[in-house]
């Protein structure tokens, strides 16, 4: 079976991959029965160089390939009739600016396997790049903090080699006394959270951040049971939640009292309560002025993300009394920071840590027969143009006139 590592089309240029050249090589010895050629291309973090000194094929015509590996979007133009593809395809949401990229999948005969779909029997991500956006979100967020409150300035990590070079410019800065609030348990909090332990943080409980002061920099994890309650004040229960979210309100307010950044590392599900809405926002005792909003809902759950930011531009200032935009650091303003394509700052790492997930998660999948049903449940189309019973939900999404 043969593997191409499709180029990456989609502007602004994302530096991505798959497989580094190393993880190829990987491959090829654990399963002798694959092969893997690389498209060439001039954005990958990876030279094709690097490729061909791995002993890997770098060509311009992959068509040959049977399953297409790629990370963004791929444009409907190079998108190639009855292959198998993998990449984020941001489509299993009926995201309307990707309706038309199923369609043409669907009409060119395309097996899709979007990376967002490949879970455990109980639903669990095997892969992502949350991680790294949890990463590079809360660094991004101290970069804002320094700027705005010229206390210190913190390099792009765009324009640093490596993690380890991102955790060598946080150890020359200090921090003022601030606390901290960051929300969720899964891959983002982790990778902000591996960034606030290594600043040395102090993590303080539930409890005690909310009845105490404090004169050193603290912070708080929360998950969706603190910040979230029953309306008949009953028992917080998850998966009643989780299942069904209309009997629970926001209790975020009181973090909200207490917090002078907040770090958003939580999954927002649909149905579930805001954390703070736009009228939160304008309380006198609302005293959060700093959101690294690593989730990046758009006009959701964290109201003061009002648009995505970019690379280029990562911070605006959100005006709770005129519910606008303003520079990021004007006073009274709400700074944000709301990158939605954060793991693009560090795509060595990135690449190299969700090579590691595909190869033990995904790969074994082509070649034991699916044993464990790793590609039939992420699979969303199939090569006879039709949606997938898992993802049939999707019909009238695709079915709507252009």
């Amino acid at each position: 079976m043969t593997f191409a590592i499709i180029k990456e089309r989609k502007n602004p240029p994302d530096r991505r991959v798959v497989f580094s050249p190393e993880k190829c090589q990987d491959v090829i010895k654990k399963f002798p029965d694959a092969r893997i050629i690389v498209e060439a291309s001039e954005v990958r973090i990876f030279p094709d160089e690097a490729y061909q000194k791995a002993g890997v094929e770098v060509r311009k015509d992959i068509s040959e390939a049977d399953v297409m590996l790629g990370v963004k979007e791929v444009p409907i133009d190079a998108l190639i009739p009855n292959k198998k593809y993998f990449y984020f395809s941001h489509t299993i949401k009926k995201q309307p600016y990707n309706r038309k990229l199923l369609k043409a999948m669907l009409q060119k005969n395309i097996e899709m396997f979007d990376h967002e779909t490949i879970v455990t029997a109980d639903n669990h991500r095997l892969i992502g790049f949350g991680y790294y956006a949890g990463l590079v979100g809360a660094y991004n967020g101290f970069r804002a903090l320094g700027l705005r409150d010229k206390l210190f300035v913190l390099p792009k990590v765009e324009n640093l080699p490596d993690l380890e070079a991102v955790k060598a410019e946080l150890d020359k800065i200090t921090l003022p006394k601030i606390r901290i609030i960051l929300s969720g348990t899964g891959k983002v909090a982790r990778g902000a959270k591996e960034i606030l332990d290594h600043l040395k943080i102090r993590e303080v409980t539930d409890a005690e951040y909310l009845s105490k002061e404090f004169n050193e920099p603290v912070y708080c994890l929360i998950d969706v049971s603190e910040y979230n309650k029953r309306k008949d004040d009953g028992a917080f229960d998850k998966q009643e939640f989780y299942s069904d979210p209309s009997e629970y309100e926001s209790d975020f307010m009181k973090y909200a009292k207490a917090s002078d950044m907040f770090i958003t590392g939580h999954f927002f599900g649909n149905g579930a309560p805001y954390l703070f809405t736009r009228e939160d926002a304008k309380n006198p005792d609302f005293k959060i002025n700093l959101v690294a909003d690593i989730s990046c809902d758009i006009d959701g759950p964290v109201a003061c993300t009002i648009k995505a930011s970019t690379i280029a531009d990562p911070f605006y200032g959100y005006d709770p009394q005129t519910e606008s935009e303003t520079e990021y650091d004007a006073a009274g303003a709400i700074t944000v920071m709301a990158v939605d394509n954060l793991p693009c700052e560090l795509p060595k790492d990135a690449s190299e840590g969700f090579g590691e997930m595909f190869f033990e998660n995904v790969m074994p999948a082509f070649f034991n027969g699916d044993r464990e049903g790793i590609l039939e449940r992420a699979q969303i189309t199939t090569s006879d143009g039709k949606l997938t019973p898992r993802f049939a939900y999707l019909k009238d999404y695709v079915e709507i006139a252009d």
